[in-house]
């Protein structure tokens, strides 16, 4: 009984660690980090390997914080920087901390400087919007990505760091329930507009 209990610990503890290893090496040989993979009105997503690969800080040439190299906040932020000349008054937090609960649907997100929505909420997601998800209990920092097409029943985002064999786009089912538009993905909280 207690060979088989050490053994059992052992492999729990070896899945442990492979599991953050692979959050910080690349293991898809198809794409190093640092390669485009994939842009929105000319703004690039970056590859980035592991889901935890970070590699140093970027920064705008006046010195703006856009946050950790090819991770998924650092793409919206340079993508909001260089496509809407935006530069949020708080450059620094995680994804999901871009979504604020206290924060009624429409209102100013002063961390921000942009308005939020929840999901679901009366307006409708658009183009260019901030789509910000939950923490899970493999990813405790949340995710961000943006809108980068809405129909009547489906929104599309593009994202970067998806994990080394994730898309940079995605789709969503887009339902309106009550007069409310809702993303329907149960980690999305809101998003955020300009």
């Amino acid at each position: 009984m207690k060979k088989q209990l050490l053994l059992l610990l052992g492999i729990l503890i070896l899945l442990v660690i492979g599991f953050f290893i692979s959050k910080k090496i690349n293991l898809n040989p198809n794409y190093e980090v640092g390669q485009k993979i994939d842009s929105l009105n000319g703004v690039a997503v970056y590859y980035n390997g592991g889901v935890g690969n970070v590699d140093g800080r970027a920064l705008s040439k006046d010195g703006y914080n856009l946050g950790l190299k090819y991770q998924c906040v650092e793409f919206v932020k340079r993508y909001y920087y260089e496509e809407l000349n935006h530069k949020m008054p708080d450059s620094y937090g995680h994804a999901k901390d871009f979504f604020n609960s206290q924060i009624k649907d429409g209102q100013i997100n002063k961390q921000r400087n942009l308005k939020q929505y929840k999901n679901s909420s009366k307006s409708k997601p658009k183009v260019n919007d901030l789509v910000i998800y939950s923490a899970t209990t493999l990813n405790k920092y949340g995710h961000v990505s943006i809108v980068s097409k809405v129909t009547e029943n489906e929104v599309e985002i593009i994202q970067q760091n998806p994990g080394p064999f994730g898309n940079s786009r995605e789709k969503y089912n887009l339902i309106n329930e009550n007069g409310k538009w809702k993303i329907n993905n149960d980690r999305i909280l809101g998003w955020l507009r300009k």
